[in-house]
């Protein structure tokens, strides 16, 4: 089943909200919500895009270098064969060379006896030269094949030693990213002590720092103002977040399946989790050194539950807000060009 994009729940969301109160939304409102939601899609996309690249990237490198490896280790199979043959052809040449050397050594001694024998010896002596110059054609085509299989194999070692490279840059970036994320963990739980696990919970998830905020933290049932308990722990949050400039930040809300109570103001629980979500986001601006362009303000409405049970203890679980951390890959889409 294809997965439907955050992006586009979000802009049905904002759909609806703007078909119920259509009379009381001006147009242009609409398009500019529309336009940042295809944004936000496309940057959603380019991330899934990266990852599947990366992994495709790095099975194709490994299955490629098993190949060159095997490749590599016949050639050298091949090439010590080529020299043995080579050894014993010279052997046989030194041979023949003094073969012809006592023939013609015999050929002068008899020269002066039967001209049937000279005549003989002479085309002894025409066989053997004939024989050697093939047997050094023959050592000649030899040495020519074994001097290309050993530039084969030179240039198929630099390319080998070029993709080991790339993996290992590759494995570098990827653990450092790793690393980076750990160290965002620590500073956020730093950050915010005495919260976790009272209200608040932090986690890593898919190369990802989520922090989980309960509906009780931060906001009174069906409102989406910030407490002023949640206003304080959050401005807790802006300190990391201003002090890592690489971080995009992902606010999303989530409520359970209880239905609104009817509401001018809210439409569904879609449109309470995107307005908490914007709620936050004004908060994380106010004042602060982060840059808009960082934040996505997304509503996941009931349908991301945390717990499917229909019971109450569940439902409170579900109703909650998600701060998802999410570091560049600059440096992984460069090597994957």
């Amino acid at each position: 089943m294809k997965k439907i994009s955050p992006m586009l729940i979000i802009f049905a969301a904002l759909l609806v909200s703007v078909c119920v109160a259509e009379s009381c939304v001006p147009k242009r409102k609409f398009a500019e919500q529309k336009r940042l939601l295809d944004k936000f899609e496309d940057e959603n996309d380019s991330l899934i895009s990266a990852n599947e690249q990366l992994i495709v990237s790095n099975t194709e490198l490994r299955s490629q270098m098993e190949r060159i490896r095997q490749h590599i280790q016949q050639m050298k199979a091949d090439s010590v064969e080529l020299a043995k043959n080579i050894a014993d052809l010279r052997d046989i040449n030194r041979k023949l060379e003094n073969k012809l050397q006592e023939t013609v050594f015999a050929l002068q001694s008899l020269k002066k006896g039967s001209e049937q024998q000279a005549s003989k010896l002479t085309m002894q002596i025409e066989g053997i030269q004939n024989d050697l110059q093939q047997r050094e054609a023959e050592l000649q085509r030899l040495s020519n094949e074994l001097e290309e299989k050993r530039r084969n194999l030179a240039a198929m070692e630099q390319e080998l030693a070029q993709r080991n490279r790339r993996m290992a840059e590759l494995e570098r970036i990827v653990m450092r990213q790793d690393s980076a994320v750990k160290a965002l963990r620590n500073k956020v739980s730093a950050a915010l002590v005495g919260l976790e696990n009272n209200g608040l919970t932090i986690s890593i998830r898919e190369g990802k720092v989520y922090v989980s905020l309960d509906e009780k933290l931060l906001f009174k049932s069906g409102s989406i103002a910030v407490d002023p308990a949640g206003v304080n722990a959050l401005k807790k949050l802006v300190k990391v977040l201003e002090q890592n400039p690489d971080i995009n930040i992902t606010i999303e809300g989530h409520t359970d399946n209880v239905p609104l109570a009817s509401n001018a103001s809210m439409a569904d629980n879609w449109d309470l989790s995107v307005k908490r979500a914007t709620s936050i986001v004004r908060i994380l601006l106010d004042n602060t050194k982060i840059k808009p362009e960082r934040l996505t303000a997304a509503g996941r409405g009931e349908f991301i539950p945390v717990d499917a049970a229909n019971t109450s203890g569940a439902r409170q679980k579900n109703r909650r807000t998600e701060i998802i951390l999410m570091p560049k890959l600059d440096e992984l889409y460069k090597i994957l060009e």
